[in-house]
């Protein structure tokens, strides 16, 4: 595997920060030298994990987000300009879950994902492109899920429509979006990280379970790290596999 960047001078926003993968890579990309805005709808995790940070000699605040709700949003921005003066890159890490079969589910749920999952992307891109703009450029990273790959469906377990499509979504908003913002010297990726054991899918499939071959959310560190460093990159609308890196990307070329 590829090694990480060093971010000393970037400043991050990582969303969905209190736990599972956004939790293990705002302590990661802290370690390489960026500074971390962990965001989350859990106040007292996100000031337990900025404190663990800290202690380690990083630099990070905790800015508590719904990304459903676009003031949160506007609010997380603002405070990142605030704090450290200007973003560098945003990990749209954050998500609401929906597992529910199709024949049980209803259009209120469908509606609460789209609002939350897809229509957070788009509040976000606008309060943060400008920003990354007035600073000759920066990255959007969307994490997705092979779930939003066709060639998963026969694989996925009941109750995974509202999930894939919302997938599927971030990955054409992140494809459709980088040529946009190109010009301004933004990326915008999405990047699929494969099986990944957390507090959730600990949860879903308990402790007994066969995690042979399943990643940590510290395997990701250094694919986020290196798309968070890209500044003016050729290495844009992709959506990109965490199997791939550091053998079909990144292209030293393109950095």
């Amino acid at each position: 595997m590829a090694d990480a960047p060093d971010l000393n001078g970037r400043i991050v926003v990582v969303t969905g920060a209190s736990r599972g993968i956004g939790k293990g890579v705002v302590a990661g990309l802290a370690r390489l030298g960026a500074s971390v805005v962990c965001a989350a709808r859990s106040e007292d995790a996100l000031q337990k994990i900025v404190g663990d940070i800290e202690a380690e000699g990083g630099t990070a605040i905790a800015v508590r987000c719904d990304i459903g709700d676009e003031g949160d949003i506007e609010n997380l921005v603002a405070a990142t300009v605030d704090r450290f003066g200007g973003l560098d890159a945003l990990v749209n890490n954050a998500m609401t879950p929906t597992r529910v079969p199709f024949a049980a589910s209803g259009v209120d749920q469908w509606d609460e994902s789209m609002r939350v999952n897809v229509r957070s992307l788009y509040l976000f891109a606008r309060a943060v492109v400008p920003i990354m703009a007035a600073r000759g450029g920066g990255s959007i990273v969307n994490v997705s899920s092979h779930a939003a790959d066709h060639a998963t469906s026969p694989y996925m377990p009941e109750g995974y429509l509202i999930y894939c499509v919302a997938k599927a979504a971030l990955e054409r908003f992140s494809t459709a979006l980088a040529p946009e913002v190109r010009p301004q010297g933004i990326a915008v990726n999405a990047l699929r990280p494969g099986a990944v054991r957390t507090e959730g899918t600990e949860e879903e499939f308990g402790p007994d379970f066969d995690w042979k071959g399943w990643q940590t959310p510290d395997d990701l560190v250094a694919p986020i790290a290196t798309l968070a460093a890209l500044k003016d990159s050729d290495l844009t609308g992709r959506v990109l596999d965490v199997g791939g890196f550091g053998t079909t990307w990144p292209e030293a070329a393109a950095i």
